[in-house]
């Protein structure tokens, strides 16, 4: 159970990061700082999807 969990924690965090880029275009929100946030989780998870999947069998 855990091993899953682990296994799909990147494409959650990836998920996250398009919820905000999602929030970001639906609202008016005036500053860059929602951007960056979403652009971190995006590479964070698909690197993090990779270097997981890698080590858990």
């Amino acid at each position: 159970m855990k091993n899953e969990i682990l296994k799909y924690l990147g494409i959650i965090v990836m998920l996250i990061g398009v919820i905000l880029l999602a929030v970001y275009h639906f609202s008016d929100f005036p500053g860059n700082t929602l951007l960056i946030i979403a652009a971190i989780c995006v590479v964070v998870g698909a690197v993090g999807h990779v270097i997981l999947n890698k080590f858990i069998e």
